[in-house]
């Protein structure tokens, strides 16, 4: 038979798995969530101690000579340029008799362009009268301003206009000296040049005549602009709701600490590298997920799920442990449970484990994980037998009639040779999203070493939203770092084999749970 898996290979494996990368950021919420909660906190704090400075507006019409019907807003643009600027801020002070800084007072307004000529300026004081003045003092600075620039520039048009007038009127008076020489009688030869200086004549007294009236239009044009520059709506005070600052303040910092909170966990599940999905995880342990256990999601330490929760979390354990005493319990050999981040559920699963399989016959457990939760505790009647790590070493095929169930961990700092003293096959126990996948493929490539096979996966706490698939139909032909030769194990006695497949896992059909 082919080997195969259903895991994709490396070298098609894209570089950021977006489904993980988003079932990663969901199980994060707890995180996103706090800091939404922080920023719509602090916003509304922020409104509270630093409430917004009494504000008044004043609009202003603004005429250009350049204006056109089609200005894309360049001419207003300009304008609102031209109100920061320190000339026109320092005439506003001037005329209210203060002695800010201009630099400083610039900080306190802004103006816009509401449309091509309308220009609305919002100023901000120490209180309501204070606007107010302040905004009309600007408003009206900036119109003599702009009037001044106005009139300045059509008195600049005129007098060139003029100018080049007088200059032809300078050169008119010479054609007519030249007239008035060539019709003399004393020079009879420059009669023939008269034509041309009557043409002459002519032409400048045209010329002249058109720069006058160009330079009266000039003028005439100014006061129509000067009329069309002006206040058409006095300074107000803007009325401020506390309540409508308050949401909006309290809105944007939840967004803020929203969007912060997703980049935050986006970046930390790409850095930690965690698998969550049921595919990822069996393919980087190389076993099938045999069954999985969701939390209760009635919360927490103290308080107890709902009765309906209840119910389901009971029926689930129920199922976990049909499922695993049909898959370890056909077998002499010790079998052991390795915890992965949920040392609680696995002493839990262990109990009910060791109570399916008592039914048949005795069963020790061999307590190994982190502060004995088993071998410590008072046991009540009817339950199998918990003893420490020390007391039922010697693992191997089980001692009499007795069958061994071994509960250890696979954390951080685990002694991997111990392992087989708890069993010599092993049910991996494991909280989607706490172990790295170099971690995961270091539990794979120890427990290859020690020649202890794994039966399955137990899955702790899965996304609701998984629909990946997390079983393998068949393995690698060797676990991470595989040997071609290994002990199989035949009725208790050890030899060497080659090429002996790896028993990753054993798909149990449950008509009341469908095993992934």
């Amino acid at each position: 038979m082919t080997t195969r898996t259903t895991s994709d290979s490396p070298a098609a494996a894209p570089l950021v798995d977006l489904q993980a990368l988003v079932v990663s950021v969901r199980r994060r919420r707890r995180l996103w969530c706090v800091l939404a909660l922080l920023g719509l906190l602090a916003g509304a704090a922020l409104a509270v101690l630093q409430p917004a400075p009494p504000t008044a507006v004043v609009k202003v019409l603004v005429a250009h000579q350049e204006d056109q019907p089609n200005d894309p807003g360049t001419l207003i643009r300009t304008d609102v340029a031209l109100l920061q600027t320190t000339g026109i801020a320092g005439k506003a002070l001037q005329s209210l008799g203060s002695s800010e800084k201009p630099e400083d007072f610039m900080k306190d307004y802004g103006g816009i362009g509401l449309t091509n000529t309308v220009l609305q300026i919002t100023v901000s004081g120490h209180s309501e009268g204070e606007a107010v003045a302040r905004a009309k003092a600007l408003a009206d600075a900036f119109v003599a301003d702009h009037l001044r620039r106005i009139q300045e520039v059509a008195d600049a048009q005129a007098k060139a206009l003029l100018d080049q007038r007088d200059r032809l009127r300078e050169e008119l008076a010479k054609v007519n000296q030249s007239i008035a020489d060539a019709s003399a009688p004393s020079a009879p030869k420059a009669s023939a040049n008269l034509e041309s200086l009557y043409a002459s004549r002519a032409e400048l007294t045209s010329r002249i005549t058109d720069f006058g009236q160009r330079a009266a239009e000039a003028r005439i044009g100014a006061p129509r602009l000067v009329a069309g520059t002006q206040i058409v709506d006095s300074p107000r005070a803007v009325r401020q709701s506390k309540v409508t600052t308050l949401v909006t303040d309290a809105g944007m910092g939840s967004v803020l600490g929203l969007v912060l909170g997703l980049a935050v966990a986006a970046v930390g599940s790409v850095v930690a590298d965690r698998p969550v999905l049921r595919r990822d995880i069996a393919a980087n342990l190389g076993a099938s997920v045999i069954a999985e256990l969701r939390r209760p999601a009635g919360g927490g330490a103290g308080r107890p799920p709902g009765r309906w929760r209840g119910r389901r979390a009971r029926e689930a354990r129920t199922r976990l442990t049909r499922t695993l005493a049909r898959t370890v319990g056909g077998s002499s050999e010790a079998v052991s449970l390795l915890e992965l981040g949920c040392a609680r559920s696995t002493s839990a699963i262990a109990r009910d484990l060791a109570g399916a399989l008592g039914e048949e016959r005795p069963v020790v457990l061999v307590d190994e994980l982190p502060g004995p939760r088993l071998a410590r505790r008072g046991r009540t009647p009817g339950e199998p037998a918990a003893v420490g790590g020390e007391s039922g070493a010697g693992g191997g095929a089980a001692a009499g009639q007795e069958h061994r169930l071994g509960v250890g961990s696979v954390a951080p700092g685990t002694a991997w040779t111990d392992l087989r003293h708890l069993g010599t096959r092993t049910v991996l126990v494991v909280r989607a999203g706490h172990g790295s996948t170099a971690w995961l493929h270091t539990v794979a490539r120890q427990l290859a070493d020690q020649d202890i096979p794994v039966i399955g996966v137990v899955l702790i706490d899965p996304d609701p939203r998984d629909r990946t698939d997390g079983t393998l139909w068949d393995g690698p032909r060797t676990p991470a770092r595989g040997r071609e030769e290994r002990p199989a194990r035949q009725n208790g006695t050890a030899r060497r084999r080659t090429e002996r497949r790896p028993m990753w896992t054993a798909r149990v059909p449950d008509s009341d749970q469908e095993v992934r």
